[in-house]
């Protein structure tokens, strides 16, 4: 990528931005490919959840990522350029694309602010390969044509537009110069909504719905498969199939999500085909950032006690429980084993942590190291996905037999999802506590990992757990 030493708020007009851009075209020109232009902009306080929902169309791809508790959120909408990728090559494919689109990357303005230059959002399913009629790809990434990011205090915005040699560069200047003053003073229409009152006419929320397959009988059969040998664990989960009596937006019921899981990744990703994929997940995969890795090994779940004391005993028995401590064990020795080849000296405490959420509290155990040169961040990805918090151990076995046993393909579910930058960072997490919204239809996902020692009633009251958690934070969102 070239930054020039150019900033467009010392000499914003739109001439010469238009100047800029024909520069732009000149090389276009020259090396007969298209250039990305990046303009990364400092503006006022905004929130990136609030941007995104009030120019938000159904047809239009976006995404979404903001860890509360940090002060931390990012989106994106509209597309300037994409690629999609299938198969076992799908990350090295995703990379090449991605260094590809960098060499022909022209970035200016506050490009070095927290979230400035260009980003590149993707999603990976949890299979290799996705079924017929699946809403997204196995693999998609793409930069957006506007983007909003809040890090604490500053708040970025970021323009990014491919300039082809014949483009008209008119209709380029004012869409940017456009978006430009838009985002430098932006104005959010007020909520319909006073003091809590729902709007006349309007309906309160109300779901009715059917669920696939037989969650227990998928338990029972995964146990013996385990008795017999054929892996140590497999992470099965549950599919509901929700229809609301009017039609749902889905970053509005993001919005519940965030207030409710303030410790979690809320998320949201489109492809402009219909369908948002929302979460609000507590599992990083891996992040990034000055070549410093972090990953997570989170396995072994409890509910939250109705008070302290209830919750500390909770706690405790989580914390002794020989089930948890051996499922827990596996996901940190698997993810051990395959950072080794990339030759990662990975740090970590000696005995699991407890994270506790909003409705239940998970043995977690933060993985870290320093990423060599010649390691990326995909190739982290890829050597770790899907972890055994989500797929089993061993996970070639486990994952196999989760589609005949789950009855659904799971597509974006417990599949990877986030955000790399123009230095080398990014971070991704897992699709967890989520939900595919579409017209007024959510199906929701929950999942618990099958070991032995488990039973089909406790899974399933793992998982009833966790729909109702998501399924009140939806309905809190009209």
């Amino acid at each position: 990528m070239t930054i020039l030493p150019l900033h467009p708020a010392q000499n914003a007009s739109p001439e010469a931005l238009r100047s800029f851009l024909g520069q732009c075209q000149h090389q276009a020109v020259k090396d007969g490919r298209p250039k990305l232009v990046s303009i990364s902009l400092a503006v006022d306080a905004l929130d990136p959840l609030a941007v995104l929902e009030a120019i938000f169309e159904p047809t239009e791809p976006h995404f979404y990522a903001e860890r509360p508790s940090v002060q931390s959120a990012l989106a994106g909408s509209e597309v300037d350029a994409a690629f999609t990728a299938h198969g076992p090559t799908r990350f090295a494919d995703v990379q090449r694309w991605v260094d590809q689109t960098l060499v022909d990357t022209v970035a200016v303005g506050d490009v070095n602010a927290p979230f400035g230059g260009p980003h590149f959002f993707a999603g990976f399913t949890f299979q290799d390969e996705v079924e017929a009629g699946e809403p997204f790809p196995s693999a998609q990434v793409f930069i957006p044509r506007w983007q909003v990011a809040r890090a604490g205090p500053t708040t970025t915005a970021v323009a990014n537009l491919l300039i082809s040699p014949g483009d008209d560069l008119n209709l380029a200047t004012e869409r940017v110069w456009r978006a430009h003053h838009r985002f430098s003073s932006f104005r959010f229409q007020e909520n319909a909504m006073v003091d809590g009152e729902e709007p006349p006419g309007a309906l309160p929320l109300k779901f009715t719905g059917h669920e696939t397959g037989d969650y227990r009988a998928a338990v029972r059969q995964a146990l013996q498969e385990i008795a017999r040998g054929e892996f140590k664990k497999i992470v099965l989960a549950r599919a509901q199939h929700l229809t609301a009596n009017q039609p749902l937006h889905p970053l509005r019921m993001l919005n519940g999500l965030r207030q409710r899981f303030p410790d979690c990744y809320a998320f949201s990703l489109a492809g402009g085909q219909g369908p948002s994929f929302i979460g609000a997940s507590p599992e990083r995969l891996v992040r990034v950032s000055k070549g410093k890795l972090e990953t997570e090994a989170l396995a072994g779940s409890i509910r939250r006690g109705a008070g302290a004391s209830d919750d500390a005993a909770l706690a405790a028995a989580l914390l002794r429980s020989e089930k948890d401590q051996r499922e827990h064990r596996d996901v940190l020795e698997d993810i051990v084993a395959r950072l080794a080849p990339l030759g990662l000296t990975l740090d970590y405490p000696s005995q699991p942590q407890l994270r506790r959420l909003a409705n239940v509290q998970h043995l977690h155990t933060p993985v870290q190291a320093e990423l060599p040169e010649n390691v990326r961040l995909l190739d982290v990805l890829a050597a770790l996905h899907p972890t055994p918090a989500v797929g089993g151990s061993p996970r070639t076995a486990a994952v196999a037999r989760i589609r005949a046993l789950e009855e659904f393909p799971r597509g974006l579910y417990a599949g990877a999802l986030g955000w790399l930058n123009a230095r080398g960072g990014g971070e991704f997490f897992v699709g967890l506590r989520s939900a595919l919204i579409e017209g007024n239809t959510a199906r929701l996902y929950a999942g618990a990992g099958i070991v032995e020692g488990s039973t089909p009633e406790r899974e399933f009251a793992e998982t009833e757990l966790k729909f109702k958690a998501m399924l009140e934070a939806l309905l809190t969102a009209t």
